[in-house]
């Protein structure tokens, strides 16, 4: 690891700026690393960092291909800054907004704490050069944070110190905002993991050259972001706590890993965030009862049950009590997730549905939630005749699966309309799905194929018109 700090910063349409600012930093006579996280600038950004590179041995330069949001950037310049193993971040503005002679106090303080944060409020006149629009744009964001996250810090601006040999990478992982809202959601996740943040006081004078990058819409982006961190919060606050272990070894998984783990860890535009917020209550409130409620009808708590495809793993937190449960996933991304939602769970493996890591006849029970429909029905049969090969005589298997006309189809059909058809945005919210239940008739004749009769079939209000549950027994 590297004893010297680092000092990252971010541009766009800068050229005016990082010469300076380089200069001055360099000025301050303290033995550190400088790096610049360029966006493509269409002024002529990136060769002028390049020629100050050339000229000073530790000056690095990280050419992206666009401009991909400011706080893309930030998490570019971290995951730099832990790959080559520095020790000490201090991230900052290009425009003079943060002046560079308070880094010696930044390192000061990240001494003994593990964030360091330059507040704009503990003085009175720190924002005194300020025009009236960036002002109240400011002090509303710092009024929200504070009073719906309960953050008694500066959360929004850039001008900060992380001690990385104390935070570990997967922290920065949580974090969902590629805009202006990384800042309160990287601060309020490590905020929740109980990392010790300090203050410093700062002066910001008004921007030397160019332009803010702060717009409108990008205002409204933030805050969306905010009201959706705040209601997942509420909702499942264990999303914003980082794991605390790795995971267990595990078979090499199938090609498939790269599109299912990217799911996982998608950073979601502001067009997701209503239904996001939809899916989380759907989750709790009608998917974990009636889950628990099968369960029950079907198998006692001496029993071993494999969740294959455990996603996220919000309907198991009252299940991991009672029975046995063994998660499966073929994505460590949710895997970290799943970890962080059922802490009492030690029974984590990386693995493929297709060719599961278990024993012939080892397992009572195996199921999944949501999984099957996003598999070719010759897939399908694969998979339960895996299923079969690992369940012990009797064992069952308990799918939820949505069909045709379920509600949650039809909905996600009618978001899809409006993103997609009215509003021309091009997102896609859910992956894919290949092969519903089309009647009660189709969803035998599927678990017949693999050797499997069913003893159970639901289709109703208790999952609110949504999911076809199906229970099969493991024919001889």
């Amino acid at each position: 690891m590297s004893s010297r700090p680092l000092v990252m910063i971010p541009t766009y349409n800068e050229r005016d700026n990082v010469e300076r600012i380089c200069g001055d930093i360099l000025a301050l006579s303290i033995e550190l690393d400088i790096l610049f996280v360029d966006d493509n600038s269409p002024d002529g950004t990136g060769p002028v960092l390049d020629a100050l590179a050339a000229r000073h041995a530790n000056v690095r330069v990280l050419h992206r291909s666009g401009k991909l949001g400011i706080g893309s950037a930030h998490l570019a310049g971290i995951d730099w800054a832990y790959r080559q193993g520095y020790q000490l971040l201090v991230t900052m503005d290009c425009d003079y907004t943060h002046p560079p002679e308070y880094i010696p106090r930044f390192l000061e303080l990240a001494g003994s704490h593990d964030v360091a944060v330059g507040s704009r409020y503990m003085l009175k006149t720190s924002l005194s050069e300020w025009n009236l629009f960036r002002k109240g744009l400011t002090l509303l964001g710092h009024f929200l944070t504070r009073n719906l996250l309960g953050m008694p810090y500066d959360a929004t601006g850039a001008y900060r110190a992380y001690r990385l040999d104390r935070i570990p990478r997967q922290t920065f992982d949580l974090v969902h905002s590629l805009g202006y809202s990384f800042f309160f959601e990287s601060l309020y996740i490590l905020f929740r993991n109980q990392h010790s943040v300090v203050e410093i006081p700062i002066m910001l004078p008004a921007r030397t050259y160019g332009h803010s990058k702060m717009s409108y819409r990008e205002a409204i982006r933030s805050a969306l972001r905010l009201f959706h961190i705040y209601f997942t919060s509420l909702l499942s606050p264990e999303a914003f706590e980082a794991p605390r272990r790795f995971l267990p070894a595990a078979p090499s998984p199938a090609d498939t890993t790269e599109g299912w783990d990217g799911y996982w860890h998608s950073k979601k535009r502001a067009g997701g965030l209503v239904y996001d917020l939809i899916a989380m209550f759907y989750r709790k409130f009608i998917i974990k009862p009636n889950l628990g409620r099968f369960f029950a009808r079907h198998f006692d708590a001496r029993s071993d049950v494999v969740h294959a495809g455990c996603g996220s793993g919000q309907v198991d937190t009252d299940l991991n009590q009672r029975f046995t449960i063994t998660a499966l996933d073929i994505s460590p991304n949710a895997l970290s997730i799943y970890e962080r939602v059922n802490k009492n769970n030690p029974r984590l493996m990386l693995g493929d549905i297709f060719a599961l890591p278990f024993d012939s006849e080892s397992r009572d029970g195996i199921y999944n939630l949501g999984v099957m429909e996003h598999f070719t029905e010759e897939d399908i049969q694969r998979i339960l005749g895996e299923f079969h090969r690992v369940l012990k005589p009797g064992g069952k298997v308990l799918i939820f699966w949505p069909p045709e006309y379920g509600l949650s189809v039809i909905f996600l059909k009618f978001v899809h309309f409006v993103l997609n058809r009215v509003l021309k945005k091009n997102i896609q919210l859910h992956p894919d799905e290949i092969t519903r239940i089309q009647s009660r008739k189709h969803a035998y004749r599927i678990f017949e194929q693999a050797k499997f009769t069913v003893v159970d079939y639901s289709f109703g209000p208790r999952d609110a018109f949504t999911y076809a549950v199906i229970v099969a027994t493991k024919a001889p």
